[in-house]
């Protein structure tokens, strides 16, 4: 539609058309887009320092690729309407299409990143990074190596990255557990196997819920025996150190199921290798982690943050309005909602059977994935008075004078804009034959440009220019700024701007 068929209200004329973007998706601009790609670069410097391949996949998948893999979360795969041929659905994360990938051809190792986007149709929250379309940012090790050593360098991944973000260091917990661990306890405390799963994915709801709700739910709605559930409570409240490794290796009930015993002794290995990797101190292992998704074998994690987790619980909720108004529209937006948390931000674990699933020869795989969107809430909530410039430009190109024999010196500043540009030095200049002086102070002003390149009559005679640095404040032997010779120019701009790189590119001092 064109801009005549817009109204003020974002309607436009022809059958009464709303114009907008999709419930759980936005359009990205501005310092928003500046802060994202700063989280981007963060994590793929960090994929690229461990050597780090990057793959692409399609968007979207054969539906039969995706089935039977996510568990009770598979109601959320948005699934393209059949128009013939291919019955396609759009992914619904990068592990399944990874794995896919892998089978079909027939790699054997590789150490790969991707960033793209995925889809699910979850009920959004866009100011905690709850969308229906968003970045995820993936990193996994494929192949056959010593036991846990790919692992902990997935987990010291983890550590460089929020380390690495603003705002972000000591303020993030990795959650741990071991899906042999939790298998072996359920086992132990009874639950029948063909409800194992069923029962996992409860218990991953306790880090949101209060142990009554999600007891209700395993013994009202998944018919479990209150005993069993009551004894499982006993272990899944379990959380701390390593010391909660050596607290369960104590138990003879424990060590005696096989299942728990080998889930022990990899993660008493896994926390050998993450005290030389100096991980530690930012680990919880947390016996409630289950992790929903079906694909996983051996350890899960999950990093949180403050914000993760909601401002109160349901049940709390219910206590303070005895008829809460809840919506039943799976699409309303619940950023408002207080029971809802922005989640965890980033998840993964080790998968040894998910490339079997297509090709019939299991390849063991470990990997994490960082949801840039939640990232990305949680940065901007933290770093409110950080100005982020919207570009890059290092320098605007200006002409000073005025009167009627005044010309603007265009051609004079489109040559110092390519010279500028030639020696790859960003710059810009005003698409005016005779701006005036104030107004391109402004424009540099409002885009926080650092320097500006002033052209003067005289000085041009001389064969020179002058260099300004816009930050300086009064009473600066160089707040007016300094001459030099227009041949000169490039590499003292380039000795300067070298000088002032100890914050990121786009954020202003």
């Amino acid at each position: 539609m064109g801009k005549e068929g817009k109204s003020k209200d974002g309607k436009g004329g022809k059958g009464n058309f709303q114009l907008k973007t999709p419930k759980g998706t936005r359009d990205w601009q501005g310092e928003d887009v500046v802060l994202r790609e700063q989280i981007f670069s963060t994590i793929t410097d960090v994929f690229k320092r461990h050597g780090g391949v990057t793959i692409d996949t399609p968007v979207f998948e054969l539906r039969d690729t995706l089935t039977g893999k996510y568990g009770e979360d598979s109601k959320l795969i948005y699934d393209l309407a059949d128009q013939g041929g291919e019955i396609c659905s759009l992914r619904y994360d990068l592990t399944v299409p990874f794995a896919r990938f892998l089978a079909q051809n027939s790699t054997q190792n590789i150490k790969r990143y991707h960033i793209a986007k995925v889809y699910r149709r979850d009920q959004p929250a866009m100011t905690k990074g709850r969308m229906r379309e968003f970045y995820q940012c993936d990193f996994d090790i494929a192949g056959a190596y010593d036991p846990m050593l790919p692992d902990a360098e997935i987990l010291r991944v983890i550590k460089e990255v929020f380390e690495g973000l603003p705002g972000w260091k000591g303020k993030f917990t990795i959650k741990i557990n071991h899906r042999k661990i939790l298998d072996g306890i359920f086992q132990i405390c009874g639950v029948p196997e063909d409800k194992i799963r069923t029962i996992s994915s409860a218990v991953d709801k306790l880090d949101k819920s209060p142990w009554d709700e999600v007891r209700r739910e395993m013994v009202d709605e998944k018919g479990l025996d209150p005993a069993i559930a009551d004894k499982i409570w006993e272990y899944v409240q379990l959380k701390g150190g390593r010391e909660i490794v050596t607290q369960l290796q104590e138990k003879p009930e424990v060590i005696a199921n096989e299942s728990a015993k080998q889930g022990l002794e990899d993660m008493a290995l896994l926390c050998d290798y993450l005290h030389i990797f100096d991980v530690l101190p930012q680990l919880s292992i947390d016996m409630s982690l289950a992790r929903g998704l079906d694909y996983y074998t051996g350890v899960i994690y999950e990093v949180v943050t403050e914000g993760s987790a909601p401002k109160v619980t349901s049940a709390d909720a219910a206590k303070k309005d005895k008829k809460p108004k809840k919506s039943t529209d799976p699409d309303e937006d619940r950023s408002n909602d207080p029971t809802l948390g922005v989640g965890s931000v980033a998840a993964g674990g080790r998968y040894d059977e998910l490339v079997g699933m297509f090709s019939g020869k299991p390849i063991p795989c470990v990997g994490i994935s960082f949801g840039v969107d939640r990232i990305f809430s949680i940065t901007k909530a933290r770093n409110t008075e950080q100005v982020v410039r919207k570009t890059e430009v290092d320098v605007f190109v200006m002409a000073f004078g005025g009167g009627k024999d005044f010309t603007g010196l265009l051609p004079e500043r489109m040559e110092t804009a390519k010279t500028l540009w030639d020696a790859g030095i960003k710059a810009e200049y005003t698409w005016k034959a005779k701006p005036k002086w104030q107004k391109e102070f402004l424009v540099s002003e409002k885009g926080g440009i650092p320097w500006a390149v002033i052209l003067g009559d005289d000085e041009l005679k001389q064969g020179k220019v002058k260099l300004k640095e816009l930050s300086l404040k009064e009473g600066h032997p160089e707040k007016s700024g300094v001459l030099v010779d227009k041949a000169n120019l490039v590499q003292e701009l380039k000795t300067r701007l070298a000088g002032k790189r100890t914050l990121p590119d786009r954020t202003v001092a």
